[in-house]
C-alpha cells in the first residue's frame, strides 16, 4: 500500500512483524526511497495503516534515503508473511520491490517447501524459485530475536506465562483455537486473573515496542 503512494520507493524490507489480533500486524519496516518524504503524510490516506513511529536513518549525502517505520497494519488475507508462518516456515528475509516480493525462508523438509510453494502459487498467482540451499541451521528469522530478549527481561514471569500459554493454545490465531476460559483452565487460575494478567502483559508489550523507540529517539 505504501509503495503505491510513493512511486520513488525502491524497496520496503520487513525487519520485524508481530501478529496482534483480527488481522492487525505490528510491523517494523525499513523503507528505501530515491527521495525524501514525510511518513506521516504518506500514510495519512491509507485507511488500514496507522503510523506509531518513524525515523530517518540516512544522511543528506546519501543517494537514497532510508526510513525506519513502526506501523500497525490491517493486512488483507492472505498476507504473505501470515501464509509463510501458517505453513510452518521461518521467514528469514522479506523485501518488497517494484517487481514484487522476494524473500528467503527456511523449511524443515522438502515436502514442507512444496506445500508452501503451492500455497503461494495458488494465492498470489505467480511464484518463482530462485535457489535452494541445504543448511544445518534455520538462519536468523525476522528481527533476529532482539525484541524477544527485551520482552523476556521486562515482563514478569506471570505475564510471560500467560502470553506463552495463550500463543501455544492458539488464542491469537484467526480464527481462535482457544478461548480465555481455556487458557485460565490450563493455568489453573480464575478467568478474572487471566484477563488482568493478559491485559497488563499486552500493555507492557506495546510500551516496550512504542515508548522505548520514542524515548531512544529523544535522548539519542
Amino acid at each position: 500500500m505504501l509503495a503505491t503512494q510513493l512511486p520513488e520507493i525502491r524497496r520496503i524490507e520487513f525487519e520485524n512483524a508481530f501478529y496482534a489480533a483480527e488481522g492487525d500486524w505490528i510491523e517494523s519496516l525499513l523503507v528505501i526511497s530515491d527521495g525524501t518524504f514525510d511518513p506521516e503524510t504518506a500514510l495519512a490516506s491509507l485507511s488500514r495503516v496507522e503510523l506509531f513511529y518513524s525515523e530517518r536513518v540516512s544522511d543528506d549525502q546519501s543517494d537514497q534515503q532510508a526510513y525506519r517505520l513502526t506501523v500497525v497494519a490491517h493486512e488483507p488475507y492472505p498476507f504473505l508473511l501470515g501464509l509463510i508462518l501458517r505453513e510452518k516456515a521461518i521467514p528469514n528475509r522479506l523485501v518488497l520491490t517494484p517487481d514484487g516480493f522476494n524473500g528467503v525462508a527456511t523449511v524443515a523438509e522438502w515436502d514442507d517447501f512444496q506445500r508452501l510453494a503451492d500455497k503461494l502459487q495458488e494465492q498470489f498467482g505467480e511464484f518463482e524459485l530462485l535457489s535452494v540451499n541445504q543448511v544445518e541451521t534455520t538462519g536468523a528469522p525476522l528481527g533476529s530475536g532482539q525484541l524477544g530478549r527485551v520482552v523476556r527481561n521486562e515482563l514478569s514471569r506471570d505475564q510471560l506465562n500467560v502470553l506463552q500459554t495463550a500463543h501455544e493454545l492458539g488464542y491469537f490465531e484467526t480464527p481462535r483455537r482457544a478461548s480465555a476460559d481455556d487458557i485460565a483452565t490450563e493455568l489453573d487460575i480464575a478467568q478474572s486473573t487471566l484477563s488482568e494478567r493478559l491485559r497488563l502483559a499486552e500493555n507492557q508489550l506495546f510500551d516496550l515496542i512504542f515508548s522505548g523507540d520514542q524515548d531512544t529517539n529523544e535522548t539519542g
